[in-house]
């Protein structure tokens, strides 16, 4: 016979829920520094946004000054990235990913995330939208704000609960709810891309985190959705097939974007340029600026920066990019992360997507062209990340597509199940790339690693 459990003490509880003050003491550092987090991506996104705009300046003053000022950019960040902050180079989640992993020691837990490093990614990924590369905070930001919420440690009390990998999970979300302007994109983040073993007890305390820092950049963006409101129109059988056309095309896209960028980073691959770029780093970075200069005087200075304009201007039927902008797009993003600087991909994925969904609205002489941009901006985000509810609620939350729920969780599962069969997760798969090498606990794996070091050089 089963035993009967036992009653709730109710006092005990009260004592331990609102008298104990270690316990306030644990929730006051916690959500201090969870307001500190948004608010420092809250200053970043200012940076990066003024940053970019003394690039336009530049580039409405003299269209051929990107030619000198864009690959000498491009490899400055990258030499300093190199010299001084290795871990700050990339996306920035690939390495809060790595940084969960419940075999990295803390040792080495700061060389993929730190309070130094989040300072680097800052300056860094800014100067790169001064630059005018193609890239965008939004990942940055998940790296800025962990670093900052790993900080709190430090004034956390003995037996807190509260891990490094619990500050990790809530630090990476609140970036990515501040950056996005999107406190329920950053809960569904953590669950889905970041949190492995969540802990009970802590997780209201971190949830709360997160959507403290996702409210402070609503406080100062204001509540307004960051695309503004569309008007898809109708939603019936008369977008069913240009939908899952969208889905399908944003599916491929996203995927075989996601393994050039797979396949570009590991730098495994014995072609000319990935030998270049792991002996010359530098110069193969002034180079990938160049092209990326090219290409924008090509797009007439559309695919310059994160592609938040293009984006908007698209949804509102003002945009007047190119035809081929989908195109010019993904080469110059996937140049940018191919030199190695610091740069995200998730807004300019959604400058892809929303060109794929434009385009398909005008081959199918679909009137509503804004439905088929919203399912193509998260068909292509969907397969690029592989994180379908992450970017079915961005993209909801970004655009007030309350009335297309349906839709964009469809197109958003469609994408990234035929994503899945071009490749792995991509930012699981970068993880794996970033993690230090670990000690080889026998003779036989410290013979294979010997060879393999061998072979490699």
């Amino acid at each position: 016979m089963a035993p009967e459990p036992s009653s709730h003490d109710v006092r005990s509880a009260f004592r331990r829920e609102f008298v104990s003050p270690h316990l306030w003491r644990t929730r006051i550092v916690v959500v201090s520094m969870a307001a500190i987090a948004g608010l420092v991506v809250v200053a970043f996104t200012w940076l990066a946004e003024s940053a970019f705009g003394q690039f336009q300046q530049l580039n409405e003053m003299a269209w051929w000054a990107p030619l000198l000022w864009t690959p000498l950019c491009c490899a400055a960040i990258v030499w300093v990235t190199r010299r001084y902050v290795r871990g700050a180079g990339g996306s920035g989640i690939p390495q809060v990913m790595a940084a969960l992993d419940p075999a990295l020691s803390g040792g080495r837990r700061p060389l993929l995330v730190s309070l130094k490093l989040s300072l680097a990614k800052i300056g860094l990924t800014s100067a790169g939208l001064l630059g005018g590369l193609s890239l965008g905070r939004e990942g940055p930001s998940v790296q800025i704000a962990a670093g900052v919420m790993l900080s709190a440690r430090r004034w956390l009390p003995r037996r807190s609960g509260i891990s490094a990998h619990s500050l990790l999970v809530a630090g990476g979300a609140a970036g990515i709810a501040a950056a996005f302007n999107t406190p329920l994109a950053g809960i569904m983040f953590a669950i889905e891309e970041l949190s492995r073993t969540p802990e009970q007890r802590n997780s209201g305390l971190i949830v709360a985190g997160i959507v403290l820092a996702g409210l402070i950049a609503v406080s100062v963006h204001g509540n307004g959705p960051h695309f503004g409101v569309i008007h898809p129109g109708p939603i019936g059988l008369a977008l069913l097939w240009p939908g899952l056309l969208a889905a399908m095309v944003c599916g491929f896209a996203g995927g075989l974007f996601a393994r050039l960028l797979l396949a570009s980073l590991r730098g495994t691959s014995p072609d000319l340029p990935s030998r270049w770029r792991a002996r010359y780093p530098v110069r193969f970075a002034l180079g990938c600026g160049l092209v990326v200069a090219i290409i924008g005087i090509v797009s007439g200075g559309a695919t310059y920066g994160s592609g938040n304009e293009a984006t908007r201007g698209l949804l509102e039927n003002e945009a007047s990019v190119p035809v081929a902008f989908a195109l010019f797009k993904f080469v110059a993003t996937w140049l940018t992360a191919w030199s190695g600087v610091p740069a995200g991909i998730f807004a300019p994925s959604l400058s892809i997507g929303a060109a794929l969904g434009h385009d398909i609205a005008v081959l199918t002489g679909y009137p509503h062209a804004p439905a088929l941009i919203a399912l193509g901006m998260v068909g292509f985000l969907a397969a690029a990340t592989q994180a379908p509810l992450t970017a079915f609620i961005i993209v909801m939350e970004m655009v007030d597509g309350h009335g297309m729920v349906l839709s964009l969780m469809a197109c958003a599962v469609v994408a990234s199940t035929v994503s899945r069969v071009l490749g792995p997760p991509l930012y699981g798969a970068l993880a794996a790339i970033q993690l230090p090498p670990r000690p080889q606990r026998d003779t036989n794996d410290a013979a294979d690693a010997s060879d393999a070091g061998r072979h490699d050089r």
